[in-house]
C-alpha cells in the first residue's frame, strides 16, 4: 500500500473541499477502496473519511423514500419502508456479500463499486483499459467467463458487481450529487458510463463530489417488484446474471413494467426493449421469453461467457413468471 494523509470530515461541505484535492479519495466502509488499495490499483494520496456526516437516515418523503448515502446495506434491506414499497431493493442487498460485510458497507459506496474482473486487480497480470488506459483489453480472449456480454466494446469487457445498482436502475432511483459546484441530480440510469474507448471513466461524478442521497419514487411496480440472482454458490458471489423486475398488473395484463440486468453488462443494465415488449400483454411465459430475446438480441459472447446470454433470458423469464404468480 502506497502512503497516503488521512482525515475525518464531519460535514458536507468540509468532505467537497478535502475531497477536492488532486489524487484525494472518498472512503465509507471502505470494503471496495481499501482493497483496491492494498493491490495498488487504487493509489490515493488523500484519503477522506466521511463516516461522520448526517447522510444515513432512511425516511419517507414527498413520492417516495429518500436513502443517505451512508445507510448501512444491512439497515437499508431491513428498514419496513423498503421491504414494503421496493422489495426488490431489500432482496438485492440481501443477496450481496456477505452479512459482515453488509453491515460494514454504505449505500453510496456499493454504487461506486469498482470491476471484479481480475485483469483489472491484479497488477502482474496483462494490459488492462480501465487501469491503464490504452494499454489493451486481456479479458476479451483471456479468462472472461465472468465478463459482460451487452453493453461491451473492444477496449473493455468488464462486468459491473453490483446488485443495489441494478434494482435502483430498474425502479427509477435517483442520485443526490454534492461537489464543489453545489448539488445535482442524476437518474440512476445515466450514472454509470459505457466502456466504449474510454472504460477507465465509470460513471457522472466529477472529482470532489460525493454522492449525499438515493431517491425511489412509488409506483405500483416499485411495491410489486423483486430480485432474482443466479450464481455458483448461494452466498458470498457475485452474479453470473440477476433480474430485478416490476410489474404493475390488471388481472393478467401487464399496465406497467421494469427490467434492469445485473451480472451481464458493463454498467446496471436498464431493459427498456424488455419493457416495452411487456407492456401491454398478457403476462405468460412465451411474452417473457419474447421479452427476453428482443432485449438481448445484440448480446455478444467471447468465449468462456457465451452461456450468458441464454442464462441472462432465462434468469429474466423465471424471475417475471415468479412475479406474476407462476404465468402459463
Amino acid at each position: 500500500m502506497h502512503p497516503f494523509d488521512y482525515v475525518r470530515v464531519s460535514t458536507v461541505p468540509e468532505a467537497v473541499k478535502s475531497g477536492s484535492r488532486e489524487s484525494a479519495k472518498f472512503v465509507a466502509g471502505g470494503t471496495n477502496l481499501i482493497d483496491l488499495m492494498k493491490c495498488t490499483v487504487e493509489r490515493p494520496a488523500h484519503v477522506v473519511d466521511v463516516n461522520a456526516l448526517p447522510l444515513a437516515s432512511i425516511e419517507a418523503v414527498s413520492g417516495g423514500i429518500r436513502i443517505g448515502a451512508l445507510a448501512r446495506m444491512s439497515d437499508v434491506a431491513a428498514h419496513p419502508l423498503v421491504q414494503q414499497r421496493f422489495p426488490a431493493v431489500s432482496q438485492a442487498l440481501l443477496l450481496s456479500a456477505s452479512p459482515q460485510l453488509r453491515n460494514a458497507a454504505s449505500i453510496g459506496g456499493n454504487l461506486m463499486q469498482r470491476t471484479r474482473c481480475p485483469y483489472f486487480r491484479e497488477l502482474i497480470w496483462t494490459p488492462c483499459n480501465k487501469r491503464n488506459p490504452g494499454s489493451g483489453c486481456s479479458a476479451r480472449e483471456g479468462e472472461n467467463r465472468m465478463q459482460a456480454v451487452i453493453g461491451t466494446s473492444d477496449a473493455c469487457i468488464a462486468t459491473h458487481p453490483s446488485d443495489f445498482a441494478v434494482a435502483v436502475a430498474a425502479l427509477d432511483g435517483v442520485l443526490t450529487l454534492h461537489g464543489p459546484k453545489g448539488e445535482r441530480r442524476v437518474n440512476a440510469v445515466d450514472f454509470h458510463l459505457l466502456p466504449g474507448r474510454t472504460p477507465h471513466l465509470e460513471h457522472d461524478l466529477a472529482h470532489g463530489e460525493l454522492i449525499t442521497s438515493v431517491f425511489l419514487p412509488d409506483a405500483p411496480h416499485a411495491a410489486h417488484s423483486s430480485y432474482l440472482k443466479v450464481r455458483d454458490r448461494s452466498s458470498y458471489e457475485f452474479a453470473l446474471a440477476s433480474a430485478a423486475v416490476g410489474l404493475a398488473l390488471d388481472g393478467n395484463t401487464i399496465r406497467g413494467a421494469r427490467v434492469a440486468f445485473g451480472g451481464i453488462g458493463t454498467k446496471p443494465w436498464r431493459a427498456r426493449a424488455a419493457e416495452a415488449v411487456l407492456i401491454g400483454k398478457a403476462a405468460t411465459v412465451d411474452v417473457f421469453r419474447a421479452a427476453a430475446d428482443v432485449e438481448l438480441k445484440d448480446a455478444r459472447g467471447y468465449g468462456q461467457n457465451d452461456f450468458k446470454i441464454e442464462l441472462a433470458k432465462r434468469t429474466l423469464v423465471r424471475a417475471l413468471g415468479d412475479l406474476a404468480g407462476g404465468a402459463a
